[in-house]
């Protein structure tokens, strides 16, 4: 039974939440960025910035994701004084 209650089932979700709210805000500045340079870049320029700023969204998820599901380490129990 203590092995269930081990870690907070809260706390992965809220980790998963954060990491698709993050992607998402990435991908607007993307999609932004990509309709903005429409008439001032060729093709090739605006898609390797979209790529670079799709990167560092999928880089931000993936490590919000990761260091949310990190389990924390238990502390030691005091000793008794002799």
């Amino acid at each position: 039974m203590t092995l269930l209650m081990d870690v907070a089932p809260v706390a992965n979700g809220v980790g998963v939440i954060a990491a698709v709210v993050f992607f998402l805000i990435f991908l607007a500045v993307a999609f932004v960025a990509f309709k903005m340079l429409k008439r001032s870049l060729k093709m090739a320029f605006r898609v390797a910035i979209v790529v670079v700023i799709l990167t560092i969204a999928v880089a931000g998820s993936v490590a919000l994701w990761a260091f949310s599901a990190s389990k924390t380490r238990p502390q030691p129990r005091p000793t008794q004084p002799r």
